[in-house]
C-alpha cells in the first residue's frame, strides 16, 4: 500500500528524494569543518570560543592519547557529560580511536549506570566533577581502567582550569585538560574505520524493564545528520554556512541533540551555542546576546517557556530563530500556532533512539498542524494491524509504525532476543500507532502501551492531552490510564497551572465534556506543582500511571 510513497509530491521543492550519502566515518565531519572554516567558532559556552581548528586538534591530541592508554577500535567508552567542548572533543576522539562511545546521563543513579557499564564492558570513562560522588565507588566496583575527569568551567574564560589535585582525583584517573596539554601529536589516529562499524550504543527503555542498547554505526549517524541537514533546505539554504548556528541546550548524551545539534552542527560548519543545563533566564539572556539562531532543535516543554517568558517580546524572537524544529514528544497545535505567530518557521518531527532520531519529519513549508510529517528521504513506513503486525491497515486507520531505512539501527547491543523481535527484515516495529492521510502524512495516536483501554474503549491519551492543552488556565498536562475496579482502566488527568491560576476538578472536566466523546473524558484530575521529566524535557508519563499502579496494590 505503501510502495508507492504518496508523501514524495509533499516535500519541500529543495529536498530530494533520494542523497547519495559519502561512505565516510562521522568524525570526518570534524575534519570537513576545520579545512573549509579553521577560524570560524566550532562552539560557544557563554562567549568563550573554540575555532574549528582548535577543535579538531585538541580532538586528536585527545584520540591519540585514548591510543596510548590503550583503546582499541571495537572498545567501549563511556561519556557521562553535560553539554559543553570536552563533550565533543570526547565524542568524535574515541571515535576516531576505533571506540564504540556509549551515552550516559551523568544524573543517572548508580545501579542505573552500572548496568550500562557492565552491559557494554567499558574500561574508559570520560565524567566531570560534579557527579564524582557517584562515579567514585562505580569505577571502584567495576575496576574501570581509565577514567579522564574535567570540569566544565575548565573551557569557560574567566575561570581558572582545574587541576587533578584540586578535584582530589583518584591515583590513576587523568585529567581531561593535563591530557590535552601533554599530548603532542595531532596526527590522525592510524585506525580503519568505516560506515559499517558500529560507532553509538543509545541506551532506550525495554520492554523487560531494563534498557536496551540502541546500536547505531557510523553510517547510521552520518546518514541521519544528511537527511536532516537535506530536510532543512527550504530555510537553512539561505543561510551561508559562514553565519550557521544552531543551537545545544538538549543534551548530547540525548539521540535528538547527538545528531540534530552536534553532528548536524559539525557537518554545517556551524557554530553550536551550548548550554551545560536549561536554566530558562541564563537561556534568555545569552539569546539576547545572538543575532541570527539558524536552527534550533528543542523540545515542547522548553519552546512553550521560552515563548512565554517576560522578555520573549522584547527579544523579537521571529528575527532571531530561523527554524524551530520539535521533537521528543507531541506538540500541542496551540503552541504550534503560537510559534508561528512569532513569524519562526516549524517543523516537527518523530524519531527513536533506533533510527539515529530520524525517520518522520512535517515539510518546512508545508507543515500540516497535529502531523509528524512524511518519511524523511530514502525512508519506508508502514502501518500494520495491532493484533497481527503483519497485514498493512487501511488509510486512515490507526497502527503501529514500522519503518525501514539508512538511519535505523544496526540492533540491540548483547541482546540478540530484543533485536529478533524488533527488528524484521529490514523493519523496525517502533511500538507506536499512526494514522496515514490521503497525502502521505503521519499523524501519531499513542505509544502501544500508553493505550487506555476503559470499559473496552480505546482511548488514545494523546487526544486528550490535546484538548487540555487547550484551556486557557493549564500550563501543561498529561493523561494516564489507572486501575479501576470495573472499568478495567480510567482515564486521569495529571495538571499544572499557570502561574496565579486556579481550578477545580470538575471545571476541567467539563470542558474536557464539551470537546470529547463521554469514554474519553478524564474521570479524575490531579493538580501538581511540576510533572516529572525526562533529561531533555518529556513528560514521562509512564512514572506516573506507576505510581497510580503502586497506590492501588496497597
Amino acid at each position: 500500500m505503501y510502495e508507492t510513497k504518496p508523501w514524495l509530491k509533499f516535500y519541500d521543492y529543495n529536498v530530494p528524494h533520494t542523497i547519495q550519502y559519502p561512505h565516510i566515518p562521522v568524525q570526518s565531519f570534524v575534519h570537513l569543518a576545520a579545512a573549509t572554516y579553521p577560524h570560524k567558532a566550532a562552539t560557544n559556552i557563554y562567549g568563550s570560543i573554540l575555532t574549528f581548528r582548535q577543535l579538531r586538534a585538541q580532538i586528536l591530541r585527545m584520540s591519540n592519547a585514548l591510543v596510548q592508554f590503550g583503546v582499541k577500535k571495537g572498545d567501549c567508552v563511556g561519556l557521562a557529560l553535560p553539554n559543553c567542548p570536552q563533550y565533543i572533543i570526547a565524542y568524535y576522539a574515541a571515535l576516531s580511536a576505533g571506540a564504540i562511545v556509549v551515552n550516559m546521563n551523568p544524573l543517572y543513579t548508580h545501579d542505573e549506570l552500572k548496568f550500562m557499564m557492565e552491559n557494554t564492558g567499558l574500561q574508559t570513562l570520560f565524567t566531570f566533577d560534579m557527579v564524582l560522588p557517584v562515579m567514585r565507588p562505580l569505577a571502584k566496583e567495576l575496576g574501570l581502567k581509565n577514567v579522564i575527569v574535567t570540569k566544565v568551567t575548565d573551557y569557560i574564560q574567566g575561570f581558572p582550569v582545574s587541576t587533578a589535585k584540586e578535584l582530589e582525583l583518584e591515583e590513576g584517573w587523568k585529567h581531561f585538560s593535563q591530557i590535552i596539554e601533554s599530548t603532542a601529536s595531532e596526527s590522525m589516529p592510524r585506525v580503519d574505520v568505516g560506515p559499517d562499524d558500529p560507532a553509538l550504543i543509545q541506551f532506550t527503555g525495554g520492554t523487560t524493564g531494563l534498557p536496551k542498547g540502541a546500536l547505531l554505526s557510523h553510517g547510521n549517524l552520518v546518514r541521519a545528520a544528511f537527511q536532516g541537514s537535506f530536510w532543512g533546505n527550504p530555510i537553512t539554504a539561505f543561510t551561508p554556512h559562514a553565519n550557521r548556528s544552531v543551537i545545544a541546550v538538549i543534551p548530547y548524551f540525548h539521540i535528538y541533540a547527538n545528531t540534530y545539534a552536534m553532528n548536524w552542527g559539525m557537518f554545517n560548519a556551524a557554530t553550536q551555542i551550548m548550554f551545560p543545563r536549561f536554566e530558562l533566564d541564563e537561556f534568555m539572556a545569552v539569546m539576547a546576546s545572538v543575532q541570527e539562531v539558524t536552527y534550533f532543535p528543542t523540545v515542547p516543554t522548553m519552546i512553550g517557556a521560552i515563548i512565554s517568558h517576560p522578555k520573549a517580546a522584547e527579544l523579537d524572537l521571529g528575527s532571531r530563530i530561523r527554524l524551530l524544529s520539535s521533537g521528543g514528544a507531541p506538540m500541542p497545535v496551540e503552541m504550534i500556532q503560537q510559534v508561528k505567530d512569532l513569524g519562526i518557521f516549524f517543523n516537527e518531527g518523530w524519531g527513536m533512539s533506533e533510527t539515529t532520531s530520524g525517520g518522520i519529519s512535517s515539510p518546512i513549508l508545508r507543515h500540516k498542524p497535529g502531523a509528524i510529517g512524511c518519511p524523511t528521504p530514502d525512508t519506508s513506513v508502514r502501518l500494520v494491524d495491532l493484533e497481527t503486525g503483519q497485514n498493512d491497515v487501511k488509510q486512515g486507520e490507526p497502527g503501529e509504525i514500522l519503518i525501514k531505512g539508512p538511519s535505523v539501527m544496526q540492533g540491540y547491543w548483547n541482546n540478540q532476543e530484543e533485536t529478533n523481535s524488533q527488528l524484521k527484515n529490514g523493519w523496525l516495529f517502533t511500538g507506536d500507532i499512526a494514522q496515514m492521510d490521503e497525502d502521505g502524512y503521519f499523524y501519531i495516536v499513542d505509544r502501544k502501551k500508553d493505550l487506555i483501554i476503559a470499559g473496552g474503549f480505546n482511548v488514545y491519551p494523546r487526544e486528550v492531552d490535546e484538548v487540555l492543552f487547550q484551556h486557557p488556565k493549564i500550563a501543561e498536562a498529561v493523561t494516564a490510564g489507572v486501575p479501576h475496579p470495573y472499568r478495567g482502566e480510567t482515564v486521569k488527568a495529571f495538571v499544572v497551572l499557570k502561574p496565579g491560576m486556579e481550578a477545580t476538578e470538575k471545571e476541567i472536566i467539563d470542558f474536557c465534556r464539551e470537546k470529547l466523546a463521554a469514554y474519553k473524558v478524564p474521570k479524575l484530575v490531579e493538580f501538581r506543582k511540576e510533572l516529572p521529566k525526562s533529561a531533555v524535557g518529556k513528560i514521562l508519563r509512564k512514572i506516573l500511571r506507576d505510581e497510580e499502579i503502586a497506590k492501588n496494590k496497597k
